[in-house]
């Protein structure tokens, strides 16, 4: 008899480390779940742009003289006003080069000194009444273009010695000087370079890059999925990935017509113009950037997780508990969504409880 006692409690200690061992497996019992109120929040529905900080207007800096660079005034990160010295170009011309300008300019004056001697006789002939008044004319014009063309061999002499010269009320030098008021971005040649001009045949040697840092916009790329959403105007955050804790506003300029392609991706060219960023931050040139572009926005909404809500054909629904703890099923409507929390329209008041199932052990 005693066997048979000590048997069926040994039975019954496997049978409840059997159920213990279950129990502990699955982790939980089926009527194992925490709650979540339906509350008020804000729901933000935005699309994703990636790009970089760029100027609104850059420029570069070319000389239309040949040569070599003599001095530079500047370096990266000045700041320059309108008509500060940038660099100067040392004219450095062939020997072939600068004889045939000091040659031009001998001819020019002998064939000036002829026309004036010429001009001279014409004068007394025309006085004493032996030529008409447009001979003496024809020989004060021949004159005055004898002027005139060694006036021009002189200057392209002085060009070619000294980069400097005159003409009329207008002083030319080698020393180009800064178009707007900017920072100097970058600087692309150093002291005995030589320099390319910029002409209508070739596009010359860039020498420096200057920007205005005071207009900054945003340029990037938005996927083809979000583009038919956007309209100009829209607000935009910023985030810059050098400046993570950086509050950087901005609205929406510019949506390019025309998609591009590349690394088999359609996207879209964006613009955004920069209207507000914290005082204490530094934006610099070529920092990359997201920017989150705010398609809609709701306040003070019904919200849930959106994790919560379960999506089938046309319909959602909501576990809720029952009245004996079981979890049923309640059809809600949802609006707007920004992927982690969506609004409900109806079928669900404030306050009310929402099934949270744990997430599924991974055997």
């Amino acid at each position: 008899m005693l066997k048979k006692i000590l048997l069926g409690l040994a039975v019954v200690v496997v049978a409840v480390a059997v159920v213990f061992m279950v129990f502990k497996r699955t982790g939980r019992s089926d009527n194992s779940f925490k709650l979540v109120k339906v509350e008020r929040g804000t729901v933000v529905d935005k699309a994703l742009a990636i790009g970089r900080i760029e100027p609104d207007n850059e420029i570069a800096i070319k000389s239309k003289i040949s040569g070599l660079v003599k001095t530079i005034f500047v370096e990266i990160g000045d700041f320059v006003k309108v008509g500060d010295p940038l660099i100067e170009v040392k004219p450095d011309p062939t020997p072939l080069e600068y004889a045939e300008a000091k040659r031009t300019v001998e001819l020019a004056a002998v064939a000036y000194d002829n026309a004036k001697r010429e001009l001279g006789r014409a004068r007394d002939l025309q006085q004493k009444g032996h030529i008409s008044e447009q001979d003496f004319e024809r020989a004060r014009q021949a004159s005055d273009e004898a002027d005139l063309r060694l006036k021009l061999s002189e200057e392209k002499l002085s060009l070619i010695e000294s980069g400097k010269t005159g003409v009329a009320d207008r002083a030319i030098e080698s020393i180009l000087r800064s178009p707007i008021s900017g920072t100097v971005l970058a600087r692309h040649v150093n002291e005995g370079d030589p320099v390319v001009p910029l002409t209508t045949y070739q596009q010359g040697t860039e020498l420096l890059t200057l920007a205005s840092m005071e207009r900054l916009l945003f340029k990037g790329t938005v996927d083809e999925i979000d583009v038919g959403k956007l309209r100009e105007g829209m607000p935009v955050e910023i985030k810059i990935g050098a400046l993570p804790s950086a509050q950087v506003k901005g609205t929406l300029y510019k949506i390019s017509p025309k998609a591009r392609k590349e690394d088999n991706t359609i996207l879209f060219d964006v613009e955004i113009h920069l209207t507000a960023a914290d005082s204490i931050i530094a934006l610099r040139a070529g920092y990359s950037a997201n920017a989150e572009i705010v398609i809609n926005k709701k306040d003070s909404v019904l919200v849930l997780p959106e994790r919560l809500v379960t999506f089938r054909n046309d319909s959602a629904f909501v576990e809720i508990p029952g009245e004996k703890g079981e979890a049923k099923q309640l059809p809600v409507k949802t609006g707007l969504s920004d992927g982690l929390k969506v609004e409900i329209l109806a079928g669900i008041d404030e306050g009310k409880e929402v099934i949270e199932r744990p997430p599924k052990e991974i055997k």
